[in-house]
């Protein structure tokens, strides 16, 4: 029996439990080496050898969105899966990969006349190789998520990054430059697929032409297309400022964004990561759907604004001590872009909703509402400088919020007003615990970086556990973070899947 507002049955459950505690606990070792990683390159690079290679990535980038064309979640979303489908998939996004290397190195010089800086030929032309890879590692990656295989998936991709940040170190350290940040993204994406394959034991066979692949790619096109838009929208700010100012100001822009997506990346991959698969098994479930959704809303921005808030309040010494006295000049930029990042936080639920709802191409139809528009004022945003430019990204990503769940509410039975709801609280509370934990280190001396951050961070978590004890929902949802693991391993029913495809991670 399920007890009465459980999401998931006990077999589902028990996977997404153990899901939820290995991605979190290697998300956490992750972090852990990312900003082991920001700390070390920080130091051995310029802000101007960051911003060349963010220039090229913000442009060759868009060929992951083409790689992928929507098919991994469309692999993971999908009731069934036969092997010879995931044959079929597999050459597609290889094939996609292997097409998008050879375009992106023929038109590397396109790319260095955009930015009107010769370096960026070579570099454009070395990084597309990360195309061919990561088109033939989708489909392991989809597989192993597919198959709630989350042990297996984080482990390669975690020590995949540990090789990757190790060759970037070591090709710095011999003077390399900017090209250090090329080596440590092809080291990673060969390492962990190699790691992909043999975790996951499987090799696929030739395409079969028997194997209907037809609903995968009307699923994927849909989610292609929106997450083209995406794209877009998150990159115009890096193309603007490259073309504008220049890849000084684009490494101080970069390194603001970066510092303020490791978190949201550590998180949201993960949380992402489990809630997918499990809320494609619940979706015809309402109930239990929006269970399982508010709990996991609510989890995912305890987190990203308990993290958000102390970042933004000591944001002078987080970057001093995590990038170095040279990269002050991102303090600012970081403060505002910490605004989009929250937002941003919120609106995973509201994507997790389309994706498990298989409601891709209303999907699309949002993002072809919104993303121009996040475009358009970014690009008047930067008629005020760098900053400028961070301030229209963030309004840009605080306005779609509301209008993302007023669409979701009318496509869909997702419990709009409730998502609204979890995220206005948790705003409200980290908001206030943010303005505490600043004002607590006005009067201490600037250069005393560690003193500043223990008291800022001593007077963070005691205004949370204030507003905690005042106010008693908020209270529930902390006590409902702690209890996230025992709340999935309530039931002992309902197995995880009926596909040909299992594993026992």
């Amino acid at each position: 029996m399920t007890r009465a507002g459980d999401p998931v049955g006990g077999g589902l459950g028990e996977s997404a439990s153990r899901g939820a505690a290995v991605t979190v606990g290697s998300q956490l070792i992750r972090i852990g080496v990312q900003l082991a990683g920001i700390v070390v390159l920080a130091r051995l690079l310029t802000p101007s050898d960051y911003g060349l290679v963010a220039m090229v990535m913000a442009v060759i980038g868009l060929g992951e969105v083409v790689r992928d064309f929507g098919l991994s979640s469309a692999a993971i979303q999908a009731k069934t899966l036969s092997r010879h489908q995931r044959d079929n998939l597999f050459w597609i996004n290889t094939a996609i990969g292997l097409g998008l290397t050879l375009l992106v190195s023929a038109g590397s010089g396109l790319i260095a006349q955009l930015y009107d800086d010769a370096r960026l030929q070579p570099l454009a032309a070395v990084l597309s190789l990360t195309f061919l890879v990561n088109g033939i590692s989708t489909q392991y990656r989809a597989g192993l998520t597919r198959s709630l295989s989350f042990f297996g998936l984080s482990g390669s991709e975690l020590l995949g990054q540990v090789v990757g940040l190790a060759s970037g170190i070591a090709a710095a350290l011999l003077g390399l430059g900017y090209w250090s940040l090329a080596v440590q993204q092809i080291a990673q994406a060969l390492f962990t697929l190699v790691l992909l394959v043999a975790v996951a034991r499987w090799l696929p066979g030739w395409i079969h032409r028997d194997a209907p692949i037809r609903a995968f790619v009307g699923y994927g096109a849909s989610v292609f297309g929106s997450q083209l838009l995406g794209y877009a929208a998150r990159n115009a700010d890096t193309v603007i400022i490259g073309t504008r100012f220049g890849p000084f100001d684009v490494g101080l822009y970069n390194r603001a964004f970066q510092l303020m997506m490791l978190p949201i990346v550590q998180i949201q991959a993960p949380s992402t990561r489990v809630a997918l698969p499990i809320l494609s098994r619940l979706q015809d479930e309402r109930e239990r759907f929006a269970a399982f959704i508010n709990r996991g809303q609510v989890a995912l921005l305890t987190v990203v604004g308990l993290t958000f808030a102390f970042l933004g309040a000591q944001a002078e010494s987080v970057i001093a001590v995590a990038l170095g006295a040279q990269w002050a000049g991102a303090v600012p930029i970081f403060r505002i872009l910490l605004i989009a990042g929250f937002f941003q936080a919120a609106n995973y639920a509201v994507y997790w909703v389309f994706l498990a709802k298989g409601l891709t191409r209303s999907n699309f139809y949002y993002a072809l509402a919104t993303r121009p528009v996040m475009i358009a004022l970014i690009f008047v945003g930067s008629l005020w400088g760098v900053e400028g430019v961070a301030v229209a990204y963030s309004a840009s990503v605080a306005l779609t919020w509301p209008v993302a769940l007023i669409w979701i509410a009318r496509v869909s039975d997702a419990p709009a007003r409730d998502m609204f709801r979890n995220g206005a609280r948790m705003l409200v509370a980290f908001g206030v615990a943010t303005f505490v934990s600043y004002a607590a280190t006005l009067s201490l001396p600037q250069g005393a970086d560690l003193l500043r951050l223990a008291v800022g961070l001593a007077a963070l978590l005691g205004t949370v556990a204030l507003t905690a004890a005042v106010w008693s929902r908020f209270r529930r949802d902390l006590r409902g973070l702690a209890e996230t693991r025992r709340y999935f391993r309530r039931v002992r029913s309902a197995p995880i899947d009926s596909d040909e495809e299992h594993s026992d991670d």
